[in-house]
């Protein structure tokens, strides 16, 4: 699997004052409204993506068309060294990193009692250990003034049956994320989780039929589903403005939960 930027990294030309942010699994759904939020507010950005390198580079090519900056890097989020060329790369490309959003993250939903345990085992390696990974580089590379953010879900509050297996990974995220807060005191590095409820990614929709998405749209009080753009829009304010939001966990629902 590629580790490197999907083409070679320039010699950085960026200002001084340019934040960089890193985004896992920024090639789709929430990473990829994340990314195009964050370059909207004048960011250079890398796209990470695990193994769809040709939709994480024509993301790329929308930014860099457009006038923004970005470039692709890959690797298992779970792999130490794939995830280290990642940030190497990003470094190489724009002078250091200011944020690193952790978006990337496996799924299986299956009641607790027949739940497959390679399947947990899949998702507790993606999703525990892929944001211990990005986490301990994360903080030893995000610079002063920067924010590390993490994702959850909503279902660790809502408790949706079948989803035992991943919620279990999610609550060890949002566990880790006041631990890391503290220990980063003196810092000036925020951690934060951002738990968004049921958003209309293919994540989401995928294997649910009409009358549960409807079900689901309806039940925040808002009555829709949440877009990528809406979990976005907290992704930009835990980036940039929020120095005094730090260790918490934020849900994202629409007043669901």
């Amino acid at each position: 699997m590629p580790t490197q930027s999907a083409t070679p990294a320039k010699p950085s030309t960026t200002a001084p004052t340019t934040r960089v942010a890193l985004v896992t699994g920024g090639s789709g759904g929430i990473g990829a409204a994340a990314v195009e939020r964050l370059v909207a507010d004048g960011y250079a950005v890398a796209v990470h993506y695990a193994g769809n390198q040709a939709k994480a580079q024509a993301l790329v090519e929308r930014i860099t068309a457009a006038g923004g900056q970005a470039i692709a890097v890959g690797g298992d989020v779970a792999d130490e060294h794939a995830m280290a060329a990642a940030f190497d790369a990003t470094e190489q490309a724009y002078g250091g990193i200011d944020v690193v959003v952790h978006t990337a993250a496996v799924m299986t939903l299956a009641p607790i009692a027949t739940l497959d345990l390679d399947e947990l085992d899949r998702m507790h390696r993606t999703n525990i250990r892929g944001t211990v990974v990005v986490a301990q580089l994360a903080a030893n590379r995000v610079r002063a003034g920067g924010a590390i953010i993490t994702f959850s879900t909503t279902v660790t509050r809502t408790s949706f049956p079948t989803y035992g297996g991943y919620v279990a990974s999610k609550a060890a995220v949002e566990a880790l994320t006041p631990v890391l807060a503290r220990e980063l005191r003196g810092r000036d590095i925020t951690v934060n989780t951002v738990a968004p409820g049921p958003t209309a990614t293919p994540l989401f929709l995928d294997g649910k039929d009409e009358a549960t998405i409807a079900s689901l749209a309806k039940a925040a009080p808002l009555e829709r589903l949440g877009e990528p753009a809406d979990i976005a829009e907290t992704v930009a304010f835990l980036a940039g403005p929020a120095r005094w939001v730090n260790g918490q966990v934020i849900f994202t629902n629409g007043g669901l939960a």
